[in-house]
């Protein structure tokens, strides 16, 4: 079926409409205004410009205001800045880390907000003199590359597979299964990778007996999350193997990248 040249003009808008309302709702690091906030008694445009991490000037310039000294209680500000939404692992430091803003500045910028207890879905607010373009294009990337489901798989698995290594050797795992989906050798998706069987062999023996279904804790998680944002202690490696629980030959074989813990990583 053909559509008439008016039509596809118009659909185009629309899609084109569609996608960047798609891009701005969902995507995790995002420029906006992040917040409003609420004067309070005794509060100053200056201690508040404090807490958010910006200046007397932007704050009242985003808010139309001429005399810095003259705010009243009760009077809602728009905070001008970048937000992240929580996900499953998330900590404080590790936002910090992804937008390469200091911990104690992340903190203040989010005022009431239990620094040791973040949930998935929460606003964080960014201190907006602190992000720079290159540390928001990174977040950005490890957010975009892949779905939460996968994250999710990959952190299961990293669970499954490590829970009693050292934090390094989770991060390796997660990083050497990361550098399979990139390598032609093997499926270039993370459910093609983990849920591999060659010969009616599994790649992963959490897959085998269904632990890779139970629920990951935070450090896989986090674990995870390194491993996106580019750290690879296994050194390139596309395996492991714990040699006393295998009697596998073939990865005997291989070359050793590096060994953590109980594992010996191989390429």
């Amino acid at each position: 079926m053909t559509i008439p040249m008016w039509d596809k003009n118009k659909l185009g808008k629309t899609i084109t409409v569609m996608l960047l309302l798609g891009l701005a709702l969902f995507g995790w690091a995002q420029a906006a205004l992040a917040a409003t906030y609420t004067v309070k008694p005794k509060d100053t445009l200056w201690g508040i410009a404090q807490r958010y991490g910006i200046t007397v000037n932007e704050l009242a310039r985003t808010n139309g205001i001429s005399n810095p000294s003259m705010i009243y209680p009760g009077q809602v500000l728009s905070i001008s800045g970048k937000i992240h939404t929580v996900r499953p692992g998330d900590t404080l430091w590790l936002i910090s880390q992804w937008y390469g803003v200091n911990l104690q500045a992340l903190i203040s910028a989010n005022p009431g907000i239990n620094a040791n207890y973040i949930y998935p879905g929460q606003i964080i607010h960014l201190p907006a003199a602190g992000v720079t373009e290159a540390y928001a294009s990174r977040a950005g990337r490890i957010y975009s590359n892949y779905s939460q489901g996968e994250i999710d798989l990959l952190a299961r698995l990293v669970h499954s597979e490590a829970s009693g290594e050292p934090y390094i050797g989770q991060v390796a795992v997660a990083a050497s299964v990361l550098n399979r989906v990139a390598s032609p050798r093997y499926p270039n998706t993370l459910y093609g990778v983990i849920y591999q069987v060659t010969n009616g062999n599994y790649q992963y023996s959490p897959v085998l007996d269904g632990r890779v279904n139970l629920p990951a804790n935070q450090t896989a998680y986090r674990a995870v999350y390194e491993a996106l944002g580019g750290w690879d202690p296994s050194n390139n490696a596309l395996g492991f193997y714990n040699p006393r629980k295998t009697s596998n030959q073939w990865v005997r074989q291989q070359t050793v990248t590096t060994v953590i813990g109980n594992h010996v990583f191989f390429r």
